[in-house]
């Protein structure tokens, strides 16, 4: 296992777990985490976003109803926007019974997991980032931060000064890639720190990819599978960019990219991978 973003794009073959192995586990906790780690990823993705009393937290949506329960323990709450709540009150949240209720990939039905692994889910936590990097620093692991665009809402000021703030004190500037979609929010990164890598996130086709990572000094170009364009893949490795293309479940597509210049792969079932 690489000990190094930079060593682990490097090196190629890249298998980074999606919100943890959330297949098999609630998504962004650290049971999701322990998982991906166990089946040998090589780096786990996180999303985050930030809290009413300013602190970085992870969750994927802009609200709790999906992943906690927070319309039962606050039902005048709603719409239930995780920036109007306290660390505090998410922490008393329930984010992993739904896992069960819902079985989001079928492989509960499927009979991949066994009654006392879905107990133990119950009552997973909302983690900050700070217990996130220490999760993968402590395991010598890797991590993807992904900064949700908070455009319009609160923290859009501050995130990426907090999030920056907090790799700092973890010490772990090497073990973490910090992706957006929102670019200028990479931009405030590279003028507050020169060591951080960013990665490059897009759901849409780029005119000219290399410019923006140039623009950017980015480090690795993040394109949604339905956007990879193997020509503008060749180009950016001529540049010496990374290229890491999500979201692939099925091994055979993946090997395709990798065989078309792909560095990495951010996956749901990181087993299938193992």
């Amino acid at each position: 296992m690489a000990h190094t973003i930079y060593d682990a794009v490097k090196n190629r073959g890249l298998i980074a777990a999606h919100r943890g192995a959330r297949s098999l586990a609630p998504e962004n906790t650290l049971a999701a985490a322990r998982l991906a780690l166990a089946a040998g990823a090589g780096m786990w993705e996180i999303d985050v976003r930030t809290t009413k009393d300013a602190e970085v937290v992870l969750v994927h949506d802009v609200d709790l109803k999906r992943t906690s329960d927070a319309r039962d323990k606050f039902p005048d709450r709603g719409p239930w926007l995780v920036d109007q709540f306290t660390l505090r009150e998410l922490k008393a949240l329930d984010c992993g019974s739904w896992f069960q209720r819902t079985d989001p990939f079928g492989q509960i039905a499927a009979g991949r997991l066994s009654p006392p692994e879905l107990e133990r889910y119950r009552g997973q936590q909302v983690l900050t980032l700070e217990e996130a990097i220490r999760f993968t620093v402590e395991n010598d692991w890797l991590l993807n931060i992904e900064i949700k665009d908070l455009t319009g809402r609160p923290g859009h000021d501050w995130i990426v000064e907090k999030v920056i703030a907090t790799v700092r004190r973890v010490g772990a500037a090497e073990k973490v890639l910090v992706s957006s979609f929102n670019h200028c929010y990479l931009a405030r990164i590279r003028r507050l720190d020169r060591h951080i890598r960013t990665g490059v996130l897009t759901d849409r086709v780029l005119p000219d990819p290399t410019a923006v990572m140039a623009e950017l000094d980015a480090f690795t170009f993040n394109p949604s599978f339905r956007v990879f364009r193997p020509g503008q893949v060749r180009k950016l490795k001529q540049k010496g960019f990374g290229v890491l293309v999500w979201v692939l479940n099925n091994p055979l597509a993946a090997w395709a990219c990798f065989a078309m210049g792909a560095d990495g792969i951010f996956t749901d079932f990181p087993r299938r991978f193992s």
